[in-house]
């Protein structure tokens, strides 16, 4: 079948009209690619570039060609140069911890601090360094990749490096942990043992001062007895017995305000003596305890020995007008200093707790600096402390030569333990002055005093003298000892030290067979032999000695 021409011809004319559009569209596509790329390339380079790292313009712009296109959209460099950074950044910051870490273990002056230093230094150097800055300070459009490869080689280089010197310390910082940790511990346990040792000595100082119940209730019972029969037991207008005053008998001073401690001391010594009835007791307490121990020591004859009681207040010269210690005892600062009720407040000086003892309140704690002016016809006189047992006959001590000495006491110095130094205040310039540090102590508890020396040495106006020097407690703490000391310095004779062993109150080492031989052994020390703390292997050595026959002491259930 024919076509017609006219058909023909517009068909081929439709096909031609679309190919020549073809053609042009692509030729713009072409001429707009060509273009843009010209453009960017235009712009990518630059002189500063080109002249300082040597890149050849034909080189760099096929690379930067192909970037060009994928920057319209976003610079795939800028979130590796971020990541750079912020690997630089915790590694410099890395580096600052363990460098603060080994200062903390106190490595200041080691190797290692110094290189952490120096690698933070190197991670702030590097990013401050003007060429790596610009990547920084540039947009996501020019950040130029060479700066950038330098850049992330440096930085790799160093966190290889630090990484190294931590994996080298690591040994050095777990010893050093290890160490610190110890250290720590050790003075975590010390804290514990120091808060414990002032716990330890608070509640033994409450254990030892305190009254026990049996030994109240013997007060009690003996009071109430001396007040049912007041005519039995009064010694009021009754002439004094000549033998209280005798200077040929043996006389002994015992201040106490314990009864049946007394009465050991008594009862000890009467029947180790060998006569006892040449034995005069002057026995002296307060007002509150004074009518039980009339009727403790009326209650049987002790061997016929002679036993003197009386109050401290009998001594009418003994008021705050004459005695130092008796002024500053009734001073609101140092009552204040005893009674603190506090347990912070109480153990804090824990090295002198034990002059903190109210005993230290009573006048009976100094009536031995008093002797010469009690007894004003003897001539010599045996002061006991009232925690002492007597074990053999003490009139042998009569018989010394004291060479003029007015004290005869067994020193108790061994080493450099119970010196001068110990007691007293050496840095305060009239201690310093007077007295020798390395001098040996002696011990309170059995003093022979030769009382005619006593008064031609003026031993009381010395003690005096040095006791209201001590008014605010700077030559020495509490007690009666350091001022013994003092006021005995040059006039003391050393004794054998078998007539008076010490600590049976505090130390368990004691050899028994010292303590045999012994003519008093004494328990100074918290465990006194009448408490319940009391050490088991000594106190036999005590309560042999108890009249556990009397009524009053087995009413008071105490135990043998």
């Amino acid at each position: 079948m024919a076509v017609p021409r006219s058909s023909r011809a517009g068909g081929g004319r439709s096909i031609g009209f679309a190919v020549r559009l073809l053609a042009s569209a692509t030729a713009l596509a072409v001429f707009l690619f060509l273009t843009l790329s010209f453009f960017f390339t235009s712009h990518s380079r630059s002189p500063h570039l080109q002249t300082h790292f040597g890149v050849d313009s034909g080189s760099y712009g096929i690379g930067s060609m192909r970037r060009s296109v994928l920057a319209l959209k976003s610079d795939p460099l800028k979130p590796r140069l971020d990541q750079i950074r912020k690997q630089a950044d915790d590694h410099r910051a890395l580096v600052l911890a363990y460098a603060s870490y080994a200062r903390k273990l106190k490595l200041e002056n080691s190797k290692l601090v110094r290189i952490f230093a120096d690698l933070s230094r190197n991670y702030t150097d590097l990013i401050n360094k003007p060429s790596h800055r610009a990547l920084f300070e540039s947009d996501s459009l020019s950040i130029d990749e060479s700066v950038l490869r330098q850049f992330e080689k440096e930085v790799k280089e160093r966190i290889k490096t630090t990484r190294q010197v931590i994996a080298d310390a690591k040994e050095s910082f777990d010893n050093q942990l290890k160490i610190q940790k110890l250290k720590d511990t050790i003075f975590a346990v010390n804290e514990q043992l120091t808060k414990a040792k002032k716990q330890s000595a608070f509640t033994s100082l409450i254990a030892a001062k305190s009254i026990p119940k049996s030994l109240h209730c013997l007060s009690m019972r003996l009071m109430e007895e001396r007040i049912a029969h007041p005519e039995k037991y009064s010694d009021e207008g009754k002439p004094m017995p000549p033998e209280f005053e005798d200077p040929k008998l043996y006389h002994y001073a015992i201040f106490s305000d314990n009864v049946l401690a007394a009465s050991v001391v008594v009862n000890s010594a009467t029947k180790n003596a060998k006569e006892p009835w040449k034995h005069v007791f002057h026995v002296v307490t307060d007002k509150m305890n004074l009518g039980a121990m009339q009727v403790m020591f009326k209650l049987k004859n002790y061997n016929g020995a002679h036993i003197e009681v009386k109050a401290v207040e009998d001594y009418k010269f003994l008021n705050s007008s004459y005695v130092p210690v008796l002024k500053q005892l009734e001073s609101a600062q140092l009552q204040k200093f005893y009674f603190e009720n506090s347990f912070q407040n109480s153990t804090k000086d824990t090295s002198n707790m034990k002059f903190r003892n109210p005993k230290y309140l009573s006048i009976l704690n100094h009536l031995r600096f008093y002797l010469p002016e009690m007894y004003p016809k003897l001539h010599r006189i045996l002061f006991l402390d009232d925690d002492i047992v007597v074990q053999r006959d003490l009139t042998g001590l009569w018989k010394i030569d004291m060479d003029g000495k007015v004290n005869g006491a067994v020193e108790t110095c061994f080493g450099s333990f119970h010196r001068y130094a110990q007691y007293m205040n050496f840095s305060h310039p009239l201690i310093k002055e007077k007295f020798n540090p390395k001098a040996c102590a002696w011990a309170y508890g059995m003093n022979f005093f030769d009382l005619d020396a006593w008064r031609r040495e003026k031993c009381t106006e010395e003690y005096h003298y040095w006791q209201s020097k001590n008014e605010n407690r700077t030559l020495w703490k509490l007690g009666t000892l350091p001022p013994g000391l003092i006021t005995f310095y040059s006039t003391t004779k050393p004794l054998d030290k078998s007539w008076h062993v010490l600590g049976l109150g505090y130390n368990p080492s004691i050899s028994m067979d010292e303590i045999r031989n012994a003519a008093v052994v004494h328990f100074n020390g918290n465990m006194k032999p009448w408490l319940d703390i009391a050490m088991n292997q000594f106190k036999p050595l005590w309560t042999k000695y108890v009249d556990y026959e009397l009524d009053f002491v087995q009413a008071c259930n105490f135990g043998q």
